[in-house]
Formats: structure tokens, sequence, C-alpha cells
């Protein structure tokens, strides 16, 4: 049976990724793909539907992404978001011009519930938009179906010709109904039946996997984290003996951490593994010792990260592959994910130094997000208690602690985040959070223990709502939750004097600190 595809064409929006997202929350496949590709090969994929993202540019403006009349002549329904409406308004001989007021974050929003894309969707309710220029006049044929109260063409539609224009973002979580109109659009519009599941994502890949290595030997980079296990037992399944697991502790993991993961993949665990670990805690610090930048701190986390690698291939004879866990949201944050700017760099997918001593990399979680990995772990019967395990960064705690990063420095966050992890769990808080942490700030200040005076650090402790990690909002722990929490820190933590709860959404922070 052949899959049905959504297809979304990126013209540097940040929530490229999310996009497609949204689209696989209805259970339809979606992909990913520049503006630049050619008309040609969007015939030949026969996307049932396709979305323009929203970008920074002007669209008037000559040297703009853009894209050919031609595109909205196929007789495939197009939706296109925030520049991607702009766009096709610009393209079918609207107008569009710079906004006397710009929308930057909720805005109240009312709908035409007659249009197929607001059918069951509240009259009023809230968008997020983020936009300077607006569609002054909307291009013939096309009937305006939501506005705001400075955005007088908030979503226009030509249901004729199955094109679909929204000026808002309804693809992040804060648009109320964002989804449901995403889904009106996927299912109803485009006619998609919505039968893509993540099983069938799990038989996809074992049988790429397969293909791919052959005879091949594979080295998988287990880090323990939720990532990393979902592929090494995704490869396991695969190729069995012909995968060697190493663990590379570089001393910035969480507390106890390098112990529990060996004794779920080690020689005593439950799964059919050739483990390595390589206890390189040492050498990292050495390597990191006067460094504060946070890309710097990557790069050096990432080659050495590499390096690591080689000698262990070394050390086990010819290596073809190299695995790694990386996610969608590392691809789109280090700006390989079409047309979007770089956010961060991420040792799984940047930063990498040009002599790779391996044949390939093999990412097979690289078009997931989260939750989705979560699930194909539970596919691949994985126990709850790991695949539900708290998030952690490729670079560990090097990206938790702002400024430079010492063994002294590792040692009180790792302490700080273990009380803070255990007393979220004791409420019964740990699996409704999407993630939570405690990190290092720079900053000594003056206190007074046991009347003495102190200088000493400060940790931040950080929390956030979310299901795809591209946007958050900061969860609201109990007041006597977070003050237990600091009086622990502060009383069993020695070199911290005070704690801080950082409440920023994502946007216009991140999750991490670096």
């Amino acid at each position: 049976m052949k899959r049905e595809l959504v297809i979304v064409l990126d013209f540097g929006g940040q929530y490229n990724q999310l996009v497609a997202r949204r689209v696989r929350e209805c259970n339809v496949y979606c992909e990913i793909y520049s503006y630049k590709v050619d008309i040609e090969k969007i015939k030949e994929m026969n996307p049932k539907g396709i979305i323009l993202t929203g970008g920074p540019n002007s669209c008037y403006e000559e040297n703009s992404p853009t894209y050919s009349k031609e595109l909205f002549e196929l007789g495939i329904p197009v939706l296109g978001l925030c520049y991607g409406a702009q766009l096709m308004q610009h393209v079918m001989g609207g107008k569009v011009e710079r906004a006397d007021v710009r929308e930057y974050g909720k805005s109240n929003l009312t709908v035409n519930n007659n249009s197929p894309l607001f059918s069951d969707v509240a009259k009023d309710s809230i968008c997020w938009m983020s936009h300077f220029d607006y569609i002054s006049q909307i291009a013939p044929g096309f009937e305006i179906t939501a506005t705001t109260p400075d955005c007088p063409v908030a979503a226009c539609e030509n249901i004729a010709q199955n094109l679909y224009a929204i000026q808002f973002h309804p693809e992040v979580l804060h648009t109320q109904e964002g989804t449901k109109m995403l889904s009106n659009f996927v299912l109803n519009v485009c006619g998609c039946q919505g039968d893509w599941r993540m099983d069938c994502f799990v038989e996809e890949q074992i049988k790429a996997i397969r293909e791919k290595v052959g005879n091949g030997k594979v080295l998988c980079a287990l880090s323990g984290g939720v990532d990393s296990s979902v592929a090494a037992v995704l490869l396991s399944k695969a190729i069995g003996n012909q995968l060697t697991c190493v663990f590379v502790d570089h001393g910035l993991l969480r507390k106890n951490e390098g112990d529990e993961v060996e004794a779920i993949f080690g020689p005593n665990g439950n799964y059919d593994l050739n483990f390595i670990r390589v206890n390189a805690q040492q050498r990292y610090y050495e390597k990191l010792k006067g460094i504060e930048d946070p890309e710097t701190k990557r790069k050096i986390i990432g080659e050495e990260f590499i390096r690591v690698f080689e000698e262990e291939a070394q050390k086990i004879g010819t290596v073809d592959f190299l695995v790694q866990g990386t996610i969608y949201p590392d691809v789109v944050e280090s700006g390989l994910g079409g047309e979007s700017a770089v956010i961060k760099s991420h040792h799984n997918v940047g930063g990498l130094p040009d002599c790779v001593d391996f044949k390939e990399i093999i990412e097979p979680l690289r078009d997931l997000f989260k939750d989705e990995v979560r699930k194909v772990g539970l596919e691949l019967g994985i126990p709850e208690y790991l695949v539900f395990r708290q998030p952690f960064p490729g670079p560990g705690l090097g990206i938790r602690i702002i400024g430079e990063v010492t063994e002294e420095k590792v040692k009180i966050v790792q302490d700080a985040d273990f009380i803070y992890r255990e007393e979220i769990a004791k409420v019964g808080l740990d699996r409704s959070i999407g993630q939570y942490f405690a990190a290092l700030t720079n900053m000594r200040s003056v206190g007074v223990m046991g009347d003495e005076r102190t200088y000493d650090y400060a940790v931040v402790l950080r929390a956030v709502n979310t299901i795809d990690f591209m946007t958050a909002e900061s969860a609201e722990i109990p007041y006597q939750v977070l003050n237990k929490v600091m009086s622990r820190i502060i009383n069993e933590v020695r070199g911290v004097n005070r704690v801080f709860y950082d409440i920023t959404s994502k946007p216009p922070g991140t999750i991490e600190f670096e």
C-alpha cells in the first residue's frame, strides 16, 4: 500500500519541523523540503497536500524566497502559513505590505466557521502571530475567513482552487485551535485517511537498516538517554550482534547515571548488545578547562566524542557505520532542517570534525520528535521507566553549567539536580512535566549561613510543559515543592547559597541554557 504524503516547503521559518510534527499528529506521513525543490520532483511525489512555512523575509523584495505560480495550479491543496500565506497572495495577484503595527505573540482570533479549514473550530479563540508584513489586498478569487484586531486578513481561501492562507501559526501550542485547523486541512481538505502509525515506522526502519548495513559492523553512541537508547534497541532488533554500543562517560552526566546505564545495557542487562563503557571524565575536564563560550564547549565535547569513538573503533576492528540518536529538534536548531537559521549547534548534527573514520552515520530517529521517539520505544518493548526518562542533551551538563566547566561545578549541579528530580517524583509530577532539571549559573552572590558570610553560586531550576519541545511554557510547580527543593539544595549542596526558578517560555528562550 502506498503511503499518503503531505510535504512541507521550508521558507526559513523557525517552526518548519513543527509543522511536519503536527501533520504526523494526524497520523499522516510528512516530509520537509527546501522551497528550492523542483516542481517536477513535487509532481513525482504526488503529495496529497502542500504546506508552505513561515520565514523571516518579505515576499515582495527582489531576492526573497519564492515559488512559481505553477505550484498553486497543480490541483493539489496548498496551505500557506505566515510568510507562506503572504507569498501565496503575492504570487496569485494580491498585495503584501509592511504593517503599521507588528504583531508578535498572542492575538484574539475570529474565524468564519463556514470555511472547511475552520469547521468545528471555536469562532473566537487565541492565535500566535509573528509578522511585520500583512496582506493588504487578497488575490482574485479569495475570500477573507479570519481576522484579529490588528490583522484584517488573518486567513483567506479560494475553495475552488483548494488554496488556503493563514497569517498566524496554527502549528504552535499557543494557538488554541491550531491542531484542529491543521487536522481539517490534512484530513478533510486533502482527503488523507490518517493511517500512518509508529508501528509502521519501526517496521520500515528495521528493514531500511538491514538493507543499508548488510554484513557491516555498526558502532552505536549510547548515552543512556531516551533517544540513544531507542536507537540502540532499534539497531539491535535489526542487526543483532553486528552492533557494538559504546557508552562514553564524559563526566557530564547526571548523578549516578553512568552506573545506571551500565546496569541496563551492560552484560547483566536485558539487551543482547556488545556493550563497552569508556570512562573519559578527566579527559573532558582537561579539554574544557578555561572555556566559557557555549558554542566552543559544544564543539569540544562533540569532537572528543568522535575522537573516543575513533579509538574504540580501532580496538574492535573495522567499523562501517556510526549510529547516533539525532532527533528533529537537534536538526532544526542546528540549521540543517532546510532553510532555517542556526539557533545552536548540537554535537549529533553540528560541529563534527572533517575526518570521521566511519563509512556513514546512521540516524534512525532523525525524522521524529521526542514524543514520537517515546512511542517507538514502547513499540520496541522498552520498559516505560526508560522510555519516559527525562530528556538529556548530548553535551550533557556542559550546557547546564554557565561558563567554565570544572569537576567541582559538575558535582554541584549533579547534586542539585538529583534533589530536584527526587522531590518532583515524590509529589507525582515527574510524568506530567515535559522536562525539568537544575542548572548552575555563573553568578556568585553574598549570603548568610550559620551566622557566617558566604559567597557562593546560584542554582536555577527549570521546568517546562511541552509536547514537541519546539515550543514550551514554564510549568507551574507548587510553591511548597519549590521551597522544599530550595531548602534541601542550600543545606545539602556545598557551594550554593541561592536558588532561582526560571519562568521563561520557548520562544523567546530555549529549554536548555546554552
